[in-house]
């Protein structure tokens, strides 16, 4: 069984930064593309960024210039920086990963979710 871990949510100031890491761990043989998306209380979820296995990378255009994704496929890990929080940040952030299990199975996975609060 594959399993999305994330971490690194938490409380900040408008302005400031934070860093979610996300691990896939299991039976995995090769990873796709990973992403992060977001849902904010009473909306729907966004994808915010998605990086491939080559490392092509898309960004909703409200993070561009602020957030950077990138991934360790050694240890199949997708991070994100997020840098000028601003309060309508504030969302559950998951991690989603398209991969291939050791059978061979494509497989789509998300994480649990990670709380980011940008307030003051």
């Amino acid at each position: 069984q594959v399993q999305l871990v994330e971490s690194g949510g938490g409380l900040v100031q408008p302005g400031g930064s934070l860093r979610l890491s996300c691990a896939a761990s299991g039976s995995i043989r090769s990873i796709n593309d990973m992403a992060w998306y977001r849902q904010a209380p009473g909306k729907q979820r966004e994808l915010v960024a998605v990086i491939s296995s080559k490392s092509n990378i898309n960004y909703a255009d409200f993070v561009k210039g602020r957030f950077t994704i990138s991934r360790d496929n050694a240890k199949n890990t997708v991070y994100l920086q997020m840098n000028s929080l601003k309060p309508e940040d504030t969302a559950v952030y998951y991690c989603y990963a398209e991969l291939y299990n050791s059978w061979g199975f494509l497989q789509l996975r998300w994480g649990q979710g990670t709380q980011v609060t940008v307030s003051s």
